[in-house]
């Protein structure tokens, strides 16, 4: 089946572009915006609306597959691709990449996915994740619409993955109304929360870590009052080097804080994402595995997850093969292609690495329930409720997307 026609629609994501530097910096609230100017280049307040691209493949068959750029919340830190703003890329796609798509056959993803991901911009430079991101979900759309199967048939069958028919472990986000939002995935049974957007220290974490402490603490007895005993969900909270930032640097302080958030969260499982940023990425590999190393030879079970600097797949391969962290976030727009995507997992797992299918809350509805499929052919071992910071809606979109698509494989005689 061929390609027969392509355009785009500008769109808007699930949440916003958040100027990472200007915050940390400590710009003030004012209600739900931020004050003060931005710090990274190309953002014109330090929260600004997030903006997406729909990439529309019109098949000769009559059906039309789509899929969406975007990118992360965070654009333009931890050396990202800048902000993706959509008056600033459609005019790229509709010159420089839809004349490319039209007339190729989709009978097959992986191979057109690698070179859309691999194509250069007419001065040789890449072109943004946020672009490779979208048009790479279409081209698995169009594979999927050409051969009469779901999305996760088609990477099984290419990846030579086995469908299992497991659910994935949804993990769900907070954003800043860390209470609330954490009562909503408990009653909602989530099996992964609150992530906290820990970025601040004076604000969240605490000079001493104190206020995370009382956090994990409260979190603990909140789950087991309105989810009971048998609810015990993993704890995971991203805290954007704050620990770092509050014990000086050091890896032996940063160890006794783990372990003290470690009895504090007890009998729950606790994950802590992005402990330190140490600004580069061979800093941030050699503090991470360090930091394992500690952990493990104290005896203490808190899992520390490789975020910040881990963004390409190139950049996953290396935290894996350094042992940096327990677990590596595949930050999926940060990736381009989503074949990169699905290389990063099967990547990770293979040698021992916990595999987390992330994004941002910065997507699409769309971009969600694609990597929906992505994670019910990988299996990675838990994967983010997205967009937004609501929860209800982004749990909705993912965990909807999942079940439905087993259904379907059930139906089908696929999975049993």
């Amino acid at each position: 089946m061929k390609i027969t026609g392509a355009v785009v629609s500008p769109g808007l994501t699930g949440f916003y572009f958040d100027d990472q530097k200007a915050i940390k910096m400590g710009r003030e609230h004012d209600g739900f915006a931020y004050l003060g100017e931005p710090a990274t280049p190309g953002f014109s307040m330090v929260r600004q609306r997030g903006e997406s691209i729909s990439v529309l493949l019109l098949l000769e068959s009559g059906l039309v597959a789509y899929g969406d750029c975007a990118a992360v919340q965070y654009s333009g830190a931890g050396g990202r691709d800048p902000l993706f703003l959509a008056s600033d890329f459609i005019p790229v796609l509709e010159k420089e990449i839809l004349p490319q798509l039209i007339g190729r056959d989709v009978n097959g993803f992986r191979a057109l996915a690698e070179e859309f991901d691999q194509l250069t911009r007419p001065d040789g430079s890449r072109y943004h994740t946020a672009i490779r991101y979208g048009i790479t979900q279409a081209l698995l759309d169009a594979a999927a619409k050409a051969a009469q199967c779901t999305m996760a048939e088609i990477v099984a069958r290419e990846y030579n993955c086995s469908l299992v028919g497991n659910r994935v472990p949804i993990f769900c986000q907070t954003g800043d109304e860390r209470y609330t939002n954490a009562d909503k995935i408990i009653i909602k049974r989530a099996d992964v929360l609150p992530h906290g957007l820990i970025n601040n220290v004076e604000e969240k974490l605490g000079r001493k870590g104190e206020k995370l402490l009382d956090y994990v603490t409260w979190l603990k007895e909140r789950a087991l009052k309105l989810g009971g005993e048998d609810y015990t969900p993993i704890l995971h909270i991203d805290v954007y080097g704050t620990i770092g930032q509050a014990f000086d640097e050091n890896t032996h302080r940063m160890a006794d804080y783990l372990a003290q958030l470690e009895l504090a969260a007890a009998p729950l499982k606790l994950r802590i994402e992005g402990p330190m940023d140490r600004g580069n990425k061979p800093a941030q590999i050699e503090a991470l595995a360090e930091l394992r190393q500690l952990l493990e030879k104290r005896g203490t079970n808190v899992e520390i997850v490789a975020d910040e600097w881990c963004n390409t797949l190139e950049d996953i391969r290396e935290f894996v093969d350094a042992k940096a962290g327990h677990m590596v976030q595949i930050k999926t727009p940060d990736l381009g292609g989503i074949n990169n995507t699905i290389e990063a997992i099967l990547y990770a797992k293979e040698r021992g690495i916990g595999a987390y299918l992330g994004g941002t809350c910065n997507e699409t509805d769309r971009s969600a329930q694609v990597c929906v499929h992505i994670g019910i052919a990988t299996q990675p071992d838990q994967m983010l409720a997205k967009p937004g910071m609501g929860v209800d809606e982004g749990l909705m979109i993912t965990f909807n997307e999942m079940n439905r698509t087993l259904a379907v494989l059930r139906a089908k005689g696929v999975i049993s």
